[in-house]
């Protein structure tokens, strides 16, 4: 269980009892110390029951989420690039806390149609008349009725 609780930005805190911690063994290279010491961390926050999060922060960070997602809508981290638990637990909660920032941003502003400009079109209109000539004298020399 994490006890802290995870400051992501003046409007966003995560409660500690939110979040959920797991040390298991870590794969990979590392000899003895990694045949021995837990230090891979396994961080899980259940987001669509999370009183931190709007449901519009909610929605993105279920999109965002994609493979670490379980189907009941926990979020899996799983940390194990440091040699250290504490490196490792700290590794996990950042990458939680990039990946709320990004669902958290607004949305784009929508997009402003546009007209083509009058010169645009003229142009393109030509370049159409100039192609269809040329087309036109791929025929065959008088008149092709034969």
């Amino acid at each position: 269980m994490a006890s802290d609780a995870l400051y992501i930005d003046d409007r966003i805190t995560i409660a500690g009892w939110e979040l959920t911690e797991q040390f298991v063994l870590a794969g990979g290279p590392g000899g003895q110390n990694v045949n021995k010491v837990s230090t891979a961390v396994q961080l899980f926050f259940n987001i669509p029951n999370s009183p931190s999060l709007n449901e519009r922060v909610k929605a993105n960070a279920i999109k965002l989420a994609g493979r670490r997602l379980s189907k009941e809508g926990v979020l899996m981290i799983e940390a194990s690039r440091f040699r250290s638990q504490d490196r490792n637990r700290e590794d996990a909660r950042e990458r939680l806390k990039e990946l709320i920032l990004e669902a958290a941003k607004p949305p784009p502003p929508p997009r402003k149609k546009t007209k083509p400009t009058k010169g645009s079109v003229e142009r393109r209109l030509k370049e159409k008349s100039g192609r269809s000539e040329v087309k036109k004298m791929r025929g065959r020399p008088g008149g092709g009725s034969e």
